[in-house]
């Protein structure tokens, strides 16, 4: 072999190792390669089967919050079943409680008007007389309590004197105070201080604070009304030296329903929700309401807060001439399938001066008004068959009585059924059982417009 050729395959030779080396290289970088891919196939693998995993667990936590969700929506659909039939509930026993109330508070003002000379009966009915405010009392705060937890409860605020709703709350407790010896003081402004407020509502506040004093107050205490103007405020407070009220229950005395040892319970009775009445008609009115007290047998204090209003001159009063009873000189008639309440009533106007007929039913009235005329009537609402309203319309259907004056009497007394009266043509209505001092002021301003029937 010639040294070209010998040259040449040793170049060859060279090229052939380098290609071989090189080759081995690609086959190491394959491998390699090969060995990254499976690495990177299982991650991808264990990712999927991670992400598979996720989405079964999220697909469990998503029906679990749509079963969690639905048994939300029928707790509260079962609330508020159970809700509106507690409405319902309260507003069928107020109705019955007031029915069979209302003849018992006539039947008392008819012994009232006959008299007594004995001093037992005399007593007797003023206990009777206290009594039967107090269970009115608690029948009203009872659906009242009710209307403010539901959002029902309108207020008919106007301009008012501070010390007309003082007076006006002193006026119905005045007769418990003096019944158990206490000492009512009264302290008021020299200057006439106004609030823009409801005084039907703020007269109720200020009497639960002071039946709540006299129930907690023995006899020979000392309870207080203190009134001032604070700055912008008006600051009420109603303070007795009573039972107080200790440290564990302060916190909850605005608690509905809560009323402390069951002892203390037992001994003044009520449904402990007076305070929470109270409470709730003054954040009504934009106010605040706090209790103070220094422990058992200290007394307490429980303060009102209201924003005051602008001065404003009082009105001229009008002068009534004389005082001759409004009832004397009408006819009127009464329709009630409670016959204890229509006699009674009947029995109480007729001693007043008026000449009355009854009829127990609206058809039984109907006929009734083909010979008798009256110049005023009062009707039960919640009557069988035909009821108060239906028989409102027929009365309102015939041309000689489109005017006579007509008066709701029942056990309801929320805005709807007050509006529900007014729909079927009824002039005034009446929540049973009807303090005597709302049926003179039924009598005096519907008297007038009877007389000209």
């Amino acid at each position: 072999m010639c040294d070209a050729e010998y040259a040449d395959h040793a170049c060859l030779q060279v090229e052939n190792a380098a290609l071989q080396l090189r080759l081995e290289e690609a086959e190491e970088t394959l491998r390699a390669i090969r060995e990254g891919d499976s690495a990177l196939v299982a991650r991808l693998v264990e990712q999927r089967q991670a992400l598979c995993t996720s989405q079964a667990e999220a697909v469990a936590l998503m029906a679990q919050a749509v079963a969690a969700r639905e048994q939300t929506a029928a707790a509260v659909a079962e609330l508020r079943e159970s809700d509106r039939s507690k409405d319902i509930f309260l507003a069928i026993l107020a109705h019955e409680l007031r029915n069979s109330l209302a003849p018992i508070r006539n039947a008392l003002e008819i012994l009232r008007l006959r008299g007594a000379n004995d001093t037992l009966a005399r007593e007797a009915q003023e206990i009777m007389g206290r009594q039967l405010a107090h269970l009115v009392r608690m029948i009203d705060d009872l659906m009242e309590i009710s209307r403010i937890s539901r959002g029902k409860l309108d207020l008919r605020k106007e301009r008012v004197p501070l010390s007309a709703i003082i007076d006006s709350a002193v006026e119905t407790v005045r007769a418990a105070i003096l019944a158990a010896g206490q000492r009512l003081a009264i302290m008021l402004p020299v200057e006439p201080v106004w609030l823009h407020a409801d005084p039907v509502r703020l007269t109720q506040v200020v009497g639960n604070l002071l039946n709540n004093a006299t129930k907690y107050t023995a006899a020979g205490g000392d309870i207080r009304v203190t009134a001032r103007l604070d700055g912008t405020e008006v600051r009420i407070s109603v303070q007795d030296t009573g039972v107080g009220i200790s440290a564990e229950l302060l916190p909850h005395i605005f608690d509905l329903f809560y009323q402390g040892a069951s002892e203390q319970r037992q001994a003044q009775g009520g449904l402990g929700i007076g305070l929470s009445l109270v409470q709730g008609l003054v954040a009504l009115h934009g106010g605040r309401v706090e209790a103070y007290s220094a422990g058992q047998g200290r007394g307490s204090e429980i303060v009102v807060y209201l924003a005051a209003a602008h001065p404003a001159p009082l009105p001229s009063a009008s002068g009534h001439g004389g005082a001759t009873d409004p009832a004397k000189g009408l006819h009127i008639l009464i329709v009630d399938d409670n016959r204890d309440a229509a006699d009674s009533l009947a029995l109480l106007l007729g001693l007043r001066g008026a000449q009355v007929r009854v009829a127990y039913d609206g058809p039984v009235a109907l006929a009734i008004l083909d010979e008798y005329h009256p110049n005023l009537a009062i009707l039960d609402l919640g009557m069988p068959g035909m009821d108060g309203h239906e028989l409102a319309r027929h009365i309102r259907a015939r041309a000689q009585y489109r005017h006579l004056p007509l008066v709701a009497v029942t056990g309801r007394g929320q805005m709807s059924d007050r509006q529900y009266s007014q729909d079927a043509g009824f002039d005034l209505h009446l929540v049973k059982p009807v303090a005597i001092e709302a049926l003179d002021a039924m009598l005096t301003v519907l008297g007038h417009r009877a007389c000209e029937v």
